[in-house]
This record gives C-alpha cells, sequence and structure tokens, in this order.
C-alpha cells in the first residue's frame, strides 16, 4: 500500500551530483561547485555573526539582501524576491502557475532535469522540446504550446550555450505564460536577459549565489520580476523561507564585486585552458559560457571514463540518457585540479 500521491509514487527523483563524504580526498568536479572560497566579507560576518539573531524569526523578504541586490543590479529593491537556492524560486513558481494538461510547462531539452522533477511533483503537464544538434533555439516550437512557464536555462546546463536575447524577446513577446529565464551561470557569460524584466510583465529571471559566489552550501538565490507578478508569488513562499545566516552572508557576497569578478576571471581563464587541453586529447567540446564543458570522448566512452575516474578519485558527471550517454559534464576546478583531470584522462584514452 502506497500512503503517498500517485503522482509521487510513480515519478522519477531528482538526482543530484555526488557529495563525498567530508575529509574524502575527492577532485569533485561533476556539481559546477566553485573551486575558489567565498569573499574574505562573508567569512568576516560569519566569524562575528550576533547569535540573538537565531533566536528570532529572520525577515521573511531578507530586506538587507535585496537592497544590496538593487544596488549591485541597478533595479528596485522590490522588483526581486529571495529564495532557498534558485531551485526554491523554480518549485515557487510552478506552485503557483501550472497544473494541468491547459497550463503546461515547456522547455527545451536537453536542460536541468530539476524542472521535469518539479512538475511531476505538481503535477503538472510537461512538454519537452529538443535542441537541434546545433542548440539553435527552437522559439516556433516552444511558443506554439502557449506553456503556462517556459523554462529557458541560459547559459543552458549541460551544453553551456547561451540563448540570444533576442531570441528571449521575441519569445516573451509571443507567449502566453511566463517566461522564466534561468540564469545560474550568467556570471561567467557575457550577455543577460535581465532588460527584459522591466520591458515584459511575463518574464522572470533567476539567480543563484551557489555558482559565481562560491557559496552552494549556503543555499540562496533570488529572482527579478515586476511587482505585481512578486505579490503572487509571495502569497506562495514559505513564510520565512531564507534564515537569517544565509540572508547576512548574501548580503556581504554581493557586496563584493570585486572579489567575485576576480574568481570568476579564473574561471573563464581555466575553461578555456581546459577545453583547449581536451580537444587536444581528441574530445568534442562545445564551446561553454558557464564555470563547466560538456565533451564527447573521441571514442564516445563517456560512461567507461566516468567510472574510471572515479577509481582514481575524480568526480565528473554522467548522464546515461539520450544524447548526453556520450559525454561527460566537466566542472572547471583549479588549475592544479584541471591538471591532474587531464593527466588521467590522457592516460586512459591512450590505454584505450
Amino acid at each position: 500500500m502506497s500512503y503517498v500521491r500517485p503522482n509521487i509514487a510513480a515519478m522519477a527523483a531528482y538526482v543530484p551530483g555526488e557529495q563525498p563524504r567530508p575529509g574524502t580526498s575527492i577532485i569533485k568536479l561533476n556539481s559546477n561547485e566553485n573551486p575558489y572560497p567565498p569573499s574574505p566579507q562573508v567569512i568576516e560576518v560569519l566569524r562575528h555573526f550576533e547569535d540573538e539573531l537565531l533566536r528570532r524569526y529572520p525577515d521573511p523578504f531578507a530586506h538587507n539582501f535585496c537592497q544590496a541586490i538593487a544596488e549591485v543590479l541597478g533595479i528596485p529593491a522590490d522588483w526581486v524576491i529571495v529564495g532557498n537556492g534558485s531551485d526554491d524560486l523554480l518549485n515557487l513558481l510552478v506552485r503557483a502557475c501550472a497544473n494541468d494538461a491547459a497550463r503546461p510547462i515547456v522547455y527545451p531539452t536537453p536542460t536541468y532535469v530539476l524542472y521535469r522533477t518539479l512538475a511531476a511533483l505538481q503535477p503538472a503537464t510537461v512538454v519537452e522540446v529538443p535542441y537541434p544538434d546545433d542548440f539553435r533555439f527552437p522559439l516556433k516550437e516552444l511558443v506554439a504550446v502557449q506553456g503556462a512557464i517556459t523554462f529557458i536555462a541560459s547559459p543552458n546546463s549541460p551544453s553551456g550555450h547561451v540563448v540570444a536575447l533576442t531570441d528571449l524577446r521575441d519569445l516573451a513577446q509571443q507567449a502566453s505564460g511566463l517566461v522564466v529565464v534561468d540564469e545560474a551561470y550568467v556570471d561567467f557569460a557575457e550577455s543577460s536577459a535581465l532588460s527584459l524584466v522591466q520591458e515584459f510583465d511575463n518574464v522572470v529571471v533567476l539567480r543563484t549565489l551557489s555558482k559565481g559566489y562560491g557559496l552552494a552550501g549556503l543555499r540562496l538565490g533570488f529572482g527579478v520580476a515586476n511587482p505585481a507578478l512578486l505579490a503572487e508569488l509571495f502569497k506562495v513562499k514559505d513564510s520565512y523561507n531564507v534564515d537569517a545566516l544565509a540572508i547576512a552572508l548574501g548580503t556581504a557576497a554581493m557586496r563584493d564585486q570585486a572579489y567575485k569578478n576576480t574568481c570568476v576571471a579564473k574561471i573563464k581563464a581555466s575553461r578555456t585552458a581546459l577545453t583547449r587541453d581536451l580537444r587536444e586529447l581528441g574530445f568534442t567540446v562545445l564551446d561553454s559560457h558557464g564555470n563547466f564543458v560538456l565533451a564527447m570522448p573521441p571514442q564516445g566512452n563517456a560512461e567507461y571514463l566516468y567510472l574510471a575516474l572515479k577509481e582514481q578519485g575524480i568526480l565528473v558527471r554522467y548522464f546515461k540518457q539520450p544524447r548526453l550517454d556520450d559525454k561527460l559534464r566537466i566542472s572547471v576546478g583549479t588549475e592544479e585540479q584541471n591538471r591532474a583531470l587531464i593527466a588521467a584522462l590522457a592516460g586512459l584514452t591512450n590505454a584505450a
């Protein structure tokens, strides 16, 4: 006998990247985490955090964090909603806007598989529109669905490509529902859809502090949208969905743009070198605008390499699904980590 709803019993759970136990000697390149520590200003706030703030409920709207975001992005603070990671906001949007076949969720694939999981939780109907091999944006196909929500990850994971602003603008103009641009990796790209938020009342841009700011363990993200839309979303969010410590540390991180930009520059330089080194080994590597690359081994033996690397203490991401099962998604690590990866792959590909 099942005690859960039929859609929960039938759905497949989201599988996050493997997390080794603390203290394990592993080169971890499987979850697109920032290889560098958070801003020293964040650590300073952590050291002197007031214990009194833990006794009280946190600010339900994270005003200090929203103000810091507003100052950095040049937007009004009341255009910001904060979540327990951007995944929290994805869940909130699905709960608020989608339900049955008349209000489906649509997105191009391959992309972030959590979109599918959140739809199954609702449950909501999903329409997945395949990207062509060149990752040309399938605008007409997406618009034809007229979904309650159209999710667009840009930069996209696992491909690393960005969607042109002109394509996103055309989508916003023609869509009858929300267009949610998931910009988790935007710090490593050269363009953003943020300007569309004030141009269209159906556009939401989501961001996270997990990637560029090195705060994946904090679980803090935010969305930018028209205040009228946010007023509806506030009805759905948990009263205190972000804790006091996250608000304080996130505010400090947001205000230290110089440190974040320095780390991002190092990661982008390492991404270029990693892409070059993989191609020299015969891998086919897409140009990436994230802190990761999608690489196809010369013999297409991605699963074998994933398992062999794991035996050597190097974790990368392998997706056992069509169109991805011959590829590896590799997070950009430090220069030392990337060199160790390339050395391991050179030995494995030469032996194959």
